[in-house]
Parts: structure tokens; sequence; C-alpha cells
């Protein structure tokens, strides 16, 4: 039974049929196959609002798994997509940057991203993995014509084969210790009374490759070069999807295939989280580069989703999952704001360079204002729910030092976003802004704003739905 696949098949189909029209149509079909990709992204979410998120249903032998929880990530992965590919449509013609692969790499990409939140098998773990990331080493470089780019998609790639090593060595490993790939055959061969060892350190291997993927720490190295030598669009696509497909997969692991060695994950999980938080908050201290100063603080973010995922219990992985989808829509509302200007023409990459902003472009400067009060996690904005839910599970976990430290992290990290909003609002103007925003970027940056402030008045509206689709993962 493949009908619980549909999003996935259509999107795949469509996406063959817009790579026989570029291979025939060349540069000129462009526009028609962006467009075409918006409405792959919108239709796509739109099959999956009329699933029965109450029956968990198993399709390719086993190998994916559709429940609450995998319907829920794939909408929010739909939505990360649909609005990445927004933020690219202006930037592909303002960069005359008229490649019709680059939105079916979006689009391939995305099919690996929403597999690897259904897969209930690590050969479907690993497949769907490599299929996401082999889209996205090409997107980093996909200028080739510029050192910065170039230089993005080989660190990408070269530290991305390390990642993609380890985690197929823990697969092996897991595999030779248990006998079976299957996710429940996993959990069922991992009695809490018999742990093999070689199936723990293979666990240790597989979380080290994942953790690469969301960019913790230690194996973060790759994201303030990446998203700093990247094109801006790819580096939002970097920003906003990927880490929340990747968590979705770390998940559905320590809940499903290593529930009986969470003790063992914890320790990992405090490691990881802590080192994130620290790093991302004092490293980005000293940043001048504006998309660096956005990759530390991706890592600090990432930290913070991690302490959800300590207490191992459902009210922990609801905050992480809520966490996860703030965070991806403040981080769009971010680069919307960010893709939108321009000084004589060129994009602006510095702190410096957004000097005077306040004054000469009010909307666009109050609009990033809200969102980096947001991700700083004052309160009331939607950042400081986010933040208040993981802490929470934290805390209600007995994990009350690291939840401490994580707090005292937040609070240095927010020094560098109030850096940037005093350059905007009391620094004296250096030149005139090309305030040139797109329709595509107003809906996005404008959306995103909203967001953040009906949220302040409904927070329990999201987090009701998150509570159900990780309840779906506890039997």
């Amino acid at each position: 039974m493949v009908s619980p696949l549909m999003p996935e098949i259509f999107t795949v189909c469509a996406g063959l049929l817009l790579l026989m029209l570029g291979a025939l149509r060349g540069t000129s079909s462009v526009s028609f196959i962006l467009s075409a990709v918006v409405a792959i992204f919108a239709v796509g979410g739109c099959l999956l609002l009329g699933y029965d998120d109450g029956r968990p249903l198993d399709t390719l032998g086993g190998m994916i798994i559709v429940d609450g929880f995998s319907v829920w990530m794939r909408l929010v992965i739909f939505a990360g997509l649909l609005v990445s590919t927004l933020l690219s449509v202006s930037w592909l013609k303002e960069n005359q940057v008229l490649k019709f692969e680059i939105p079916l790499l979006y689009l391939l990409s995305g099919v690996g991203m929403l597999f690897m939140v259904s897969a209930n098998n690590l050969l479907a773990l690993y497949v769907s993995l490599e299929l996401s990331s082999l889209c996205l080493y090409v997107l980093a470089a996909v200028r080739r014509d510029r050192l910065a780019s170039a230089e993005a998609g080989l660190k990408y790639f070269i530290l991305g084969a390390l990642s993609s090593g380890l985690l197929l060595f823990g697969i092996s490993l897991v595999y030779g210790f248990t006998g079976t790939l299957s996710y429940a055959g996993i959990g069922a061969a991992l009695s809490p009374l018999e742990l093999p060892a070689g199936a723990m350190v293979g666990m240790v291997f597989i979380l080290a490759g994942l953790v690469f993927k969301i960019s913790g720490v230690p194996f973060h190295m790759w994201t303030p070069d990446v998203y700093q030598g990247a094109p801006t669009s790819v580096t939002a696509l970097f920003a906003i999807v990927p880490k929340v497909a990747a968590f979705g997969l770390i998940i559905r692991l320590l809940t499903g295939p290593f529930a009986s060695l969470h003790d063992q994950a914890s320790q990992i999980l405090i490691f990881v989280a802590l080192g994130s938080m620290i790093v991302g908050a004092f490293a980005g201290l000293a940043q001048q580069n504006f998309k660096r100063l956005i990759a530390y603080s991706s890592i600090a973010n990432m930290g913070y989703a991690l302490l959800g995922l300590l207490s191992g219990e459902p009210e922990g992985v609801a905050s992480v999952i809520l966490y996860l989808m703030i965070y991806m829509i403040m981080t769009a509302g971010v680069f919307a704001v960010l893709m939108g200007l321009k000084r004589q023409g060129v994009a602006l990459e510095n702190i410096s360079d957004f000097a005077g902003l306040g004054k000469k472009a009010p909307f666009m400067a109050y609009s990033l204002v809200a969102l980096l009060f947001s991700m700083s996690g004052l309160p009331p904005m939607a950042g400081f729910f986010a933040k208040l839910f993981v802490f929470q599970a934290a805390v209600a976990g007995g994990f009350f030092t690291v939840a401490v430290l994580g707090v005292l992290a937040s609070v240095v990290a927010s020094y560098y976003y109030l850096r940037v909003i005093k350059v905007m609002l009391f620094d004296e103007p250096i030149g005139a802004f090309d305030c040139d925003c797109s329709i595509s970027r107003k809906i996005v940056m404008v959306g995103s704003v909203v967001f953040i402030l009906v949220f302040t008045v409904l927070p329990n509206a999201l987090l009701d739905q998150a509570q159900i689709a990780a309840g779906s993962l506890f039997p």
C-alpha cells in the first residue's frame, strides 16, 4: 500500500517531468519551473491534511511508517521548502543565476527530507539522508564562478562524507549486534536487561553522524563557512529546513529503536547540547559577518532544542517539535529581510552595513527588530515560549544544571542580537539602501512577524498539535 506516500510520489513524479522540461528548454524554463516547484510544495502539503493521524501505517515492506509524528513533521518540512523556494524566486532573477537545476535540487532534496522523518528502517534512513545531502552539496557550490561558493560546497561535501561514514559504520555495528535493520526489530533486540556493548557504540556513531546534520558541537565547524560562502538563498534553505528533518530523524530513533538506550543517549545529548549552547553564544559575540552570526545562532538554537529530548517523555518531544517550528519561521523572516536589502546594488554582508536602517527603511528595520527579539528569547515573543517549553521539559526530567546553563547561554547570546538592533536603530546611516523587497519576500517577512506576535496570544494552539504528534511515538 503506497497511498500514505502520495505527497512524496506526487513530488517525485512532478520533479522528473520538470527535469525533462528543463533539459529540453534549458534556461528559458527557469521561471516556469520555479512557479511549478512552489505549487508542488503547496499541493504536496495539502495532500497530507486529509490523513487520519490516529492510525500508523507501514508501507514499502515496513521500511516507511506514516503516523501522527511523520505527518506533522512532513507538513512542517513542506512549509519550510515552500518558504525557501519563495525566497529564491527573486534572488535567481536578480543575480541572473538562470539554472533550471536549482529549483529541482530544492525539490529532490525535499523528497529526501520527507522520507527521513518517515523512515522505519536504517537502510531507508541512510538512503533518504544521502538523497537530501547530495542535493545540498551541489546547491552550496552552485555559484561556480565564485571562490566562496566553491569553497563552501567543497567543505560541506568533505565533512558531510565524514559524517556519512560515521553514520554508515554505526549502522553496520547495530546490524551486526542485533541482526536486523528494522526499527522494531532493533528495539526488541536491545533489551534493557542485556544491552550489547557493540550496539551502544553503533548508536554513538549514528548520533554523531546526525549531530553533524544539525550542526551540533563538536561537528559544527562547517556551519559558519558554508553559511557565509553559499549563495544567500541557499543559506536560507540550509537554515530553515534540513535541520528540522534531521531533528525529526533523531527524535524517531531515540523514541523507537534506541528507547532502551535512553540513559546512554542522554549523556551524549547533554554534551552536545551544552557544547552547542556555549559555542553558539560565545563564538557569536566575535562575528562581524551577519550570515556567520546566524550560523552561530543556529548552533546555539540546536543546543536549546536538544534539551527537550533529555527526559525522553512525550512532553519533551512536543516542546522540541514546537521549538523547531518557531525557529524555522523566525529564521525565514530574518532571511526575507536580509535578501531584500542592498546598498548600491551590493548585498549586505557585515553587521555594520545595517547602520541607519531604522531611519532609511523603518518597515524592514522594525520587522527585523521583532524577529531578533524573538530569536533572543525575550518575552512576549514566540521565541520566548519556545525556549520556555524546552527548559521546562529539561527541569521536569531532573536536568536542572543543564537547564540553568542553557538560560545563562541564552542571556549571553542575546547580546549579539541586541548589537544588530543597536546598529540598525542608533548608528548613523553610511549610505542609501536599495530596498528591493519583492512580493514573495514581503509575504514571508510579514507572515513571520505576524506569527511571532499572534503566537503570544495563542501559545497553546500549536502546542496541543505538537503534543498529539509526539504522543503517536509513545505506545
